[in-house]
Formats: C-alpha cells, sequence, structure tokens
C-alpha cells in the first residue's frame, strides 16, 4: 500500500512542478498579446483562448501537487487545535460526505464533456480562433482523475492514522 501512495505522490510531485513551466508559457502569450494590442494595434485572434487553455491546465494539473503539500484552504479555527487523530477523523468524515461525491460527479461530468467534443469535433468559441475543445477538455480530466488519485492516497493516509494512532511514514 505505501508503494502505492509513493507512486501517486511521486506522480503528483512530478506534474505539479512539470504544470509549473506552464505560468512561463501563460506570461509569455499575455505579454505578446498586450504588446500587439496596445504598442501595434494589432491584437491577435488566437491570444485570449490560448491563455484560457494555458491558465486551465496550469490550475487543474496543479490541484493535485497542492493536494499532496496540503495547500488547499481549510477552515481552521478548529481544526489546527486537533490532535492528529481528531484531524484525521475529520477528513476521513469530510471525505465520505463531501469530496468523493464531488469528485464522482467531476469526473464523470469531465468524461462525458470530454467524449462529446471529440465525437463532435467540438470548437471553443469565445473568439474567432476556433481551436478543437477536445484536447483542454481531455487535460481537464485528466487533472481531476490526477486529484482524485492523490485524494485517494491522503485518504490512506488519514485512515493509517486512525487504525495505526501514529502518523504515516
Amino acid at each position: 500500500m505505501k508503494a502505492i501512495v509513493r507512486l501517486i505522490d511521486t506522480v503528483s510531485e512530478y506534474t505539479g512542478r512539470t504544470a509549473l513551466w506552464l505560468s512561463i508559457a501563460l506570461v509569455l502569450v499575455l505579454t505578446y498579446e498586450t504588446t500587439a494590442r496596445y504598442v501595434f494595434n494589432s491584437p491577435t485572434q488566437w491570444a485570449f483562448e490560448t491563455s484560457y487553455m494555458i491558465g486551465a491546465t496550469l490550475a487543474v494539473l496543479g490541484w493535485s501537487y497542492t493536494h499532496r503539500h496540503r495547500g488547499h484552504i481549510r477552515v481552521d479555527v478548529f481544526y489546527t487545535r486537533l490532535p492528529a487523530r481528531g484531524k484525521a477523523i475529520v477528513d476521513v468524515a469530510s471525505s465520505f460526505i463531501f469530496l468523493f461525491p464531488l469528485l464522482t460527479v467531476l469526473i464523470y461530468t469531465a468524461y462525458t464533456s470530454m467524449m462529446f467534443s471529440w465525437k463532435l469535433n467540438e470548437k471553443l468559441t469565445e473568439s474567432s480562433f476556433l481551436p478543437p475543445a477536445g484536447p483542454i477538455k481531455t487535460v481537464l480530466l485528466l487533472g481531476i482523475c490526477l486529484f482524485a488519485l492523490q485524494c485517494i492516497a491522503q485518504f490512506i493516509r488519514d485512515i493509517y492514522v486512525l487504525t495505526r494512532n501514529k502518523a504515516y511514514d
């Protein structure tokens, strides 16, 4: 079980560190568009949707990395004062009640949306650039699945803390 958790952690770490480089691409695209628009009075047709796709990819591929490093927002009024076992109880309960049902809906919705896009050759229509929607929707599904895997790895850690009453190493 520890090998699986380590593998998921490694994938999340690698994905997050790789996705980080997309922020440079996003800045370059937006800088190019801003310069073309305001300096040369020649806006592009592709920059908005390209920046939209890069930003979405950056966000969705960063979810698992952020979850791995416990960087998502929590309401810490009581949580921080709990012992490790109490935190694990809260995490396990909230995973069952909120997280896993939400992930199920997200994965199902992303999958059906992706399949629809590929079958009908859907295009993004925010501009006249009209790029295909299938690739970005596939990346969104991939990111959600990676996030779900990292949530499962964290769930395993929490169960370990509950059953063994010691930190997962």
